[in-house]
């Protein structure tokens, strides 16, 4: 099989007791020409020795950001900076089963594809199996992937040979979901995989687990993102909210 190369980028911020599982789960896959870029952003704990502990392996390569910038920039800087063919994302608690990057890039190369995405479970702290999201559909509509963000960030790969105009939106949250709905507005098809190849990790506390919060940054997203009027971006949210509601059922 050509083996082209996946560059893949992790956000780092305070992930000291999981960013170890993270790299070992890159390290680990059955493809092999890969990069990892892992961008401190700022860490105050002891993430960054734990990434030290892994840089004799020359594909992984860490980057240390002079201020804290969020998750969306400091993709975007590994975006800028990356080398391969294909981009891939996982953030620093999350995993990978060893055969997702083969799998998805056999995929792609098979049918000439530019943005796919794969199935996942969902763990917790512990890495204890808590569920799946009961969503997947393998060929979204726009209207589909606005009402019911259905692809997970550490699923996706893109292929920049494609389309290779590929950039987070500037905002706290939900810029993955955003740049989903642009890339498709570009016309990029997602394309689903219908296989678990990835584990994300719920963590207590987060902006995904206070619905008031994250009802905030999806209308934002609605809005200040994608532009639309306050009519249409009220049933967004109405809709979306319920479509998470029945994915946890």
């Amino acid at each position: 099989m050509n083996k082209p190369l996946v560059s893949i980028i992790t956000p780092l911020f305070n992930s000291e007791k999981y960013i170890a599982e993270t790299i070992e789960s890159v390290i680990s896959q059955t493809y092999d020409n890969w990069e990892l870029i892992i961008i401190n952003d700022c860490s105050s704990d002891n993430g960054r020795d734990i990434v030290l502990n892994y840089l004799y392996d020359k594909r992984v390569v860490l980057i240390d950001l002079n201020h804290n910038v969020g998750p969306a920039k400091s993709r975007n800087h590994g975006i800028k900076i990356s080398k391969g063919r294909y981009l891939s994302f996982l953030d620093s608690d999350d995993i990978w089963l060893r055969n997702k990057l083969e799998i998805q890039v056999s995929f792609m190369l098979e049918n000439n594809l530019g943005f796919t995405y794969c199935r996942y479970n969902r763990i917790n702290e512990d890495g204890e199996f808590i569920g799946f999201p009961k969503s997947f559909i393998e060929l979204p509509t726009f209207k589909e992937l606005t009402y019911n963000c259905m692809i997970g960030c550490l699923t996706v790969m893109l292929d920049r040979k494609i389309y290779n105009n590929i950039e987070f939106p500037n905002i706290i949250k939900r810029q993955d979901h955003g740049l989903w709905l642009n890339l498709f507005k570009a016309g990029l098809q997602p394309h689903g995989i219908n296989k678990v190849l990835a584990k994300y990790r719920v963590r207590r506390n987060s902006v995904s687990s206070n619905k008031v919060i994250a009802a905030k940054y999806q209308w934002k997203l609605y809005r200040e993102i994608m532009n639309f009027n306050m009519l249409y971006s009220a049933i967004c949210l109405i809709k979306y909210f319920f479509n998470g509601i029945k994915n946890r059922l």
